[in-house]
């Protein structure tokens, strides 16, 4: 069994605040981030989207280089607001599950991560 101290859960916006088509990125802080062990790295950053009515979470990670997807605070989709695109090399992906359907990862995904409201708050937790 998994303990989840080691997961908590991490509140990222309140879901009223969250309107189609718009992205809100958090910083994923660990207890040892925290308690400064790791100072000096850069907590994994994500990313939360209504996916029509549903919240969706993913790491701000491409699966082909590890570099965030975004070129812009806030934007992650392409040009026809279909798929999320990593600017570094334009692969896409399927907002409702992540799966990259073009580019160098093709067949790969991005890092879906368990989201849930509370009390009209979306949060999050990091992947296991």
């Amino acid at each position: 069994m998994t303990d989840r101290r080691k997961n908590p859960w991490l509140p990222v916006c309140d879901k009223q605040a969250l309107e189609a088509g718009q992205f809100v990125e958090f910083a994923l802080i660990t207890a040892e981030q925290e308690s400064g062990k790791n100072a000096d790295t850069l907590p994994p950053t994500g990313f939360v989207f209504l996916d029509g009515n549903t919240p969706r979470a993913y790491l701000n990670r491409c699966p082909h280089m590890g570099v965030e997807l975004n070129w812009m605070p806030g934007r992650f989709m392409d040009t026809d607001n279909l798929f999320l695109q990593c600017s570094t090399h334009g692969a896409l992906f399927k907002p409702g599950n992540g799966e990259c359907i073009a580019g160098p990862c093709q067949g790969d995904a991005l890092t879906a991560l368990d989201v849930r409201e509370i009390g009209g708050s979306l949060e999050v937790r990091l992947p296991e």
